[in-house]
């Protein structure tokens, strides 16, 4: 049978030291010598002491968690790799500061009343947000909360260019882009359609514009523009539009992955050989790029690195972990670079 659970006074006696002491290590407050820090974390490790949450938030004011808000219902989130590699590197560095995650995910709109409410009620420390659209109220909502808030992608809302506080983690989509469309061009393509994820999202807006800047708007043209929704449905769609339009193009770039699977599942059906016959390259480089068949030309972004930074900025803004040694990075908006890898599609 279990003994009792050890107390704070048992901590305080095994340590040699007063229970003031002790608080003060496993609430994380200043002021206490390493010698007796050390001695206070030894005392607790050896007692398997586990401080009462209820009490310890009371006197550091926290929670010890933080929200994930992904502006996508659970379908698209749980079947798209890039949000398990974005949750992967969030999840590593808030676990590494002994800080919870909880994921909020949105179904509808009637969603975003509830997340409000959750958001402003204490119930965490701060909040993680990515996949966001034009409209959405998100970053209202944590403005209104009062929460500490880090962004996933660059900020797109009225007045975000202006806000000095403001944190985000992105990639140079429109610089990944106009590196994959150069490669086609340097590759003889002349014919180069693209398939955008949803325009009311910077991530896509910038891969279209990156698109535009290499080849030209003249060169463009509507008929080689098609829109998708960042799913291998929607690039499979998206595709048949194409080729319905444009039978005579070359190349296309696909702003996702997934997409590109999707417009390599149609050239397939079409008896469109690839990359023979068109060239096809997409952007993320995730662990499907490499399996697809012929494996895909892509733009990497470090998607799990993005996650790990976003995470990693949000402490730092919180002061965190608790004993005060924050982990070290950056604490200004960052955007990571982007790599064309060059497999056998394109």
């Amino acid at each position: 049978m279990h003994g009792p659970r050890p107390t704070l006074e048992a901590v305080a006696a095994h340590a040699g030291v007063s229970r003031a002491t002790v608080s003060r290590v496993v609430n994380g407050g200043a002021g206490v010598r390493k010698a007796l820090r050390d001695r206070v974390q030894a005392a607790v490790a050896e007692l398997g002491y586990v401080p009462n949450s209820a009490a310890r938030s009371l006197v550091t004011r926290r929670t010890g968690a933080v929200a994930v808000v992904i502006a996508e219902p659970e379908t698209r989130v749980f079947s798209d790799p890039f949000f398990a590699q974005q949750l992967r590197g969030i999840s590593r560095e808030l676990s590494a500061c002994d800080t919870q995650l909880l994921l909020l995910l949105l179904e509808g709109r009637t969603d975003y009343d509830r997340i409000g409410r959750y958001l402003a009620g204490g119930h965490v420390d701060g909040a993680l947000m990515f996949s966001l659209h034009r409209d959405d109220p998100l970053p209202a909502m944590a403005a209104a909360s009062g929460l500490p808030t880090v962004f996933g992608g660059r900020p797109g809302w009225p007045g975000a260019e202006d806000d000095p506080d403001l944190l985000y983690v992105d990639t140079d989509n429109r610089g990944g882009a106009r590196q994959a469309v150069e490669h086609l061009l340097r590759r003889g393509r002349r014919r180069i359609a693209v398939i955008t994820g949803p325009l009311d999202q910077t991530s896509a807006q910038d891969r279209l514009d990156g698109y535009l800047d290499a080849l030209g708007a003249a060169e463009a043209g509507p008929a080689l523009v098609a829109h998708g929704d960042f799913t291998a449905e929607g690039g499979e769609r998206a595709m048949a539009e194409l080729l319905d339009r444009s039978p005579d193009l070359d190349a296309v770039f696909a702003g996702s992955d997934l997409m590109a699977s999707g417009a390599l599942r149609t050239l397939r059906a079409r008896g469109r050989r690839v990359p023979q016959d068109v060239a096809v390259v997409g952007y993320d480089d995730l662990e499907p790029a490499a399996w697809a068949d012929p494996a895909l030309t892509t733009v990497r972004q470090d998607v799990q690195e993005m996650g790990r930074m976003m995470a990693g900025l949000l402490l730092r803004r919180l002061g965190l972990p608790a004993d005060g040694t924050p982990p070290d990075g950056p604490t200004a908006p960052v955007v990571t670079p982007a790599r064309l890898i060059v497999r056998d599609s394109g």
